[in-house]
C-alpha cells in the first residue's frame, strides 16, 4: 500500500526520522512513539505537507512524480488544525470536496452524522477547538482516498464524536479498503478499532509490531 524508499527527514541538519525501505500493507495502524520522536512529522511527510528525502509511493503512485494524482489518494487531518477564519466551514467544505473530487451529498452526511449543522455556515474563527476538529475530520473523509492520516484525532472531541469518528474508520476500511495511520496518546485498549496494527518510532526509526 504504501511504501518508503531512502526516506529521511531533518530539521537543520538535525536527523528526525529515516526509513531505508519499508513497505505498508493495507490496514489500520496505530503508531506509537513518546514526545518529539517525530510523529507529526511522519503524517506530515506522508501527506505531502514536508519535504524530506528519499520518496514515498501509494502503489505505482510516487508523491515526488506524480504529486498532484497521490494527494488525491492521501487525506490529512491535523492535530490541532488551522484554518482561515474569516472563511466558514460550509466554504472550507466546498474547498476540499472540490480539491479531492468529492462525491454530491457526501459531505452533508459527514456533516449531519457529526451534528454540524447548526454552526457550519459560521465564520471558522468562531469555532470551538472541538468544532474545529470535527470539521478536519469532515475533511479527511472527502473524496475517494486510499490513505487517510489522523494526528491525535482523538483530541478535544466528545465521547459521542468519538464513536462515530470509529465507525466511520471501521466502516471505510471494511467496505471500502481505505487504510489508515494514527497517532494518538490514549492507550491501545481505548482504540475500538479490530485489527489494529501498531506501528513504532524509536531512536529515529520506524519498527513494524506486527
Amino acid at each position: 500500500m504504501l511504501h518508503f524508499s531512502q526516506f529521511e527527514k531533518s530539521y537543520f541538519d538535525h536527523l528526525v526520522l529515516k526509513i531505508d525501505n519499508i513497505k505498508l500493507p493495507e490496514g489500520i495502524f496505530w503508531i506509537k512513539g513518546s514526545n518529539g520522536t517525530g510523529k507529526s512529522t511522519f503524517l506530515k511527510a506522508i501527506a505531502g505537507i514536508l519535504s524530506f528525502k528519499g520518496d514515498i509511493a501509494m502503489g505505482t503512485v510516487y508523491l515526488k512524480n506524480h504529486g498532484v494524482s497521490y494527494r488525491k489518494l492521501v487525506n490529512f487531518a491535523a492535530a490541532e488544525p488551522l484554518f482561515p477564519e474569516f472563511l466558514s466551514g460550509t466554504e472550507m467544505i466546498t474547498l476540499f470536496a472540490k480539491a479531492k473530487g468529492a462525491g454530491a451529498g457526501q459531505a452533508e452526511i459527514l456533516v449531519a452524522e457529526m451534528g454540524m449543522q447548526g454552526y457550519i455556515n459560521n465564520p471558522l474563527g468562531s469555532y470551538s477547538s472541538g468544532m474545529l476538529k470535527k470539521l478536519s475530520l469532515v475533511l479527511a473523509f472527502l473524496g475517494k482516498p486510499k490513505l487517510i492520516l489522523l494526528d491525535e484525532p482523538l483530541n478535544t472531541i466528545d465521547a459521542e464524536s468519538l464513536e462515530i469518528l470509529f465507525r466511520w474508520i471501521n466502516e471505510k476500511h471494511k467496505k471500502e479498503k481505505i487504510s489508515f495511520l494514527l497517532s494518538s496518546h490514549q492507550p491501545l485498549d481505548e482504540l475500538k478499532l479490530p485489527g489494529l496494527k501498531q506501528i513504532n518510532i524509536v531512536d529515529k526509526k520506524l519498527t513494524l509490531n506486527f
